[in-house]
């Protein structure tokens, strides 16, 4: 069991030394998060991509950029309103999906991640988010957009940028459109916290 850690910049340090996975082999380096660990919106991702090893940032690569313009678009700042950070802290080969064995050997990093942010609000952004943290397999597409309780907090499933950058089509009812949609319910969901003190 790993001991509770106090900050942010703790975890940081206990990530970069973990060897729980075969991962750590392969990295260039651990990718943490970015944006407001203040923020009242906590969105986790799947893992990082190359530019993100490369970096040591999460979703800077096309997804991520797409996925700043779309909560830019909603109404939400990624730097001043969210924290954004993945399941699993180090990149797969190939940009594959993190194996069962992987999820379960991050999941004690992002768990104390989730205890020190305490944000309000959490999407889960894709699917392999939505197994990493609820353990559900499949199924975003129709869970996508629907609030639920969690852990005191309230939790969103939206799709993954990658999978509307290969759908990129903007018509109404479309992938796009529908995260559109998702964002700006949680601009609105942010808008009725109260203010943080």
């Amino acid at each position: 069991m790993t001991l509770p850690l106090d900050s942010m910049q703790q975890l940081a340090s206990a990530c970069a030394a973990c060897r729980r996975c075969g991962l750590a082999d392969g990295r260039l380096q651990v990718v943490v998060g970015r944006g407001n660990p203040r923020a009242r919106l906590l969105l986790i991702g799947e893992a990082p991509g190359a530019q993100e090893d490369l970096e040591g940032l999460p979703f800077v690569g096309r997804s991520g950029q797409l996925l700043d313009r779309l909560l830019h678009s909603a109404g939400i700042d990624s730097n001043r309103d969210t924290y954004i950070c993945n399941v699993v802290k180090c990149r797969p080969p190939d940009n594959r999906k993190p194996s069962a064995a992987e999820l379960a050997a991050c999941r004690p990093w992002l768990e104390q991640q989730i205890a020190l942010l305490d944000a309000p609000l959490v999407l889960l952004v894709g699917a392999t988010a939505l197994q990493g943290v609820l353990g559900i397999k499949g199924g975003i597409t129709s869970l996508r957009g629907q609030w639920r309780p969690w852990q005191g907090r309230w939790l969103m499933p939206i799709l993954h940028p990658s999978y509307l950058l290969r759908n990129p089509s903007e018509r109404p009812g479309s992938p796009k459109a529908l995260t559109l949609d998702d964002l700006r319910q949680v601009r609105e969901r942010l808008a009725q916290l109260p203010a943080p003190l």
